[in-house]
Order: structure tokens, then C-alpha cells, then sequence
């Protein structure tokens, strides 16, 4: 496959184009083709060698990628597999109690980045209620959000089950090599193109 590859860390002279193996998914992974992937700020400082966290290089730039994700479905219930670095990056905000995040108002979070507020509901078994706030996205409230549900697991290293918005329910199961599945009932309401 065609990728950009970076050998040294520097300036954007340091990225080069070439042919690279394609990779070959382990047990519980997926292989995702990617279509198109970002070089965002983040790339920028990673390309760079100042971001707090370096990968081994050579390595491949990209934290937004843009593909196909191979779905499952279990009677009525939808799952994917992801790995929460696929995500978008979320601000977590961890609340004492669930009157607290019920209290929680969209007007008090900056817009700048969506914000992920949960509580735990009953923690023994891992049962969390949750609310995005998504001003920066022109989305005040969001129902129910399959990527900040990755990100979530990903940070409490453990399977989850999201109540979100007004009554969703996301299901997710942890795996330390870094994935994630994510599975809930959904309902198909088309196709939908924002510009």
C-alpha cells in the first residue's frame, strides 16, 4: 500500500512517500482500509519530535483516518471494533455524582473541543451515565456517541455500559491490545450528507 512514512523526526522534508507491507489484523482485529487520513496539529508536533508521546519510527502519520470499519450484528444489536486512537479527542470530564452531570449545563464548557461528562451509575458493574457537549460542532447535546464511548472505555481500561443523552445505551467491551468493541440497537434513518 501507498503511505507517507516518517524515518526522522523534523520538518515536513522528513516525510516521504513509499510502498509499505499492508497489515495483517491479529485475533479480535480488524483490518480497516483507509481512504484518507489528516495531518493535524497533533501529526505536526509528532512529525516533529516535540509531542509528549513518540512513536517507534519509521512510522506512519495520521490520527484521523477516514475508511471502512467491518461491522457485526448479533439479532438486533449493532457492533463495531475500533481503537480509541481512531477517535476524535474528547476533553473527559470525571463527575462525583450523577446529580452533578444531570446538573451540567452546555453553556459552562468551552467550544473549543467536544466534552465528555459521565458518572459512575453502579460501578461494580460498570454501569456509567453520560452527556457530550459539542458547541465547537454545532452540536449542543448529543444523543448517543459511539467514538466518545471508545475513548471512555479506553481511559477506564474496562467494559462499560453508557447510558447517554435520553436513554441511549451503548455497550462496550475493553481489550488491552488497545481495542475497543461498541455495540447498541440501532435504527437505520438513511443517509444524511452535511457539508
Amino acid at each position: 500500500m501507498r503511505a507517507i512514512v516518517v524515518d526522522e523526526f523534523g520538518g515536513p522534508e522528513q516525510l516521504r512517500a513509499a510502498e509499505v507491507a499492508i497489515p495483517v489484523p491479529g485475533p479480535g482485529e480488524v483490518l480497516v482500509e483507509i481512504y484518507a487520513a489528516p495531518v493535524n496539529y497533533v501529526d505536526l508536533l509528532v512529525v516533529g519530535g516535540t509531542y509528549q508521546f513518540l512513536p517507534e519510527r519509521p512510522f506512519i502519520p495520521g490520527k484521523g483516518p477516514a475508511g471502512i470499519v467491518q461491522v457485526s450484528y448479533d439479532d438486533d444489536v449493532t457492533a463495531i471494533r475500533a481503537r480509541a486512537e481512531w477517535s476524535p479527542e474528547f476533553a473527559i470530564h470525571d463527575l462525583d455524582s450523577l446529580d452533578e452531570l444531570a446538573a451540567a449545563n452546555p453553556a459552562d464548557f468551552p467550544d473549543d473541543v467536544p466534552h465528555y461528562l459521565w458518572a459512575w451509575a453502579d460501578e461494580p458493574a460498570g454501569s456509567v451515565r453520560a452527556r457530550l457537549f459539542a458547541a465547537n460542532l454545532g452540536v449542543a447535546e448529543d444523543e448517543a456517541t459511539g467514538s466518545a464511548a471508545v475513548r471512555v472505555t479506553d481511559y477506564l481500561s474496562r467494559d462499560l455500559t453508557i447510558t447517554q443523552g435520553k436513554g441511549s445505551v451503548i455497550q462496550t467491551t475493553w481489550s488491552p491490545e488497545g481495542w475497543v468493541r461498541v455495540a447498541g440497537r440501532v435504527v437505520d434513518d438513511g443517509v444524511r450528507h452535511v457539508a
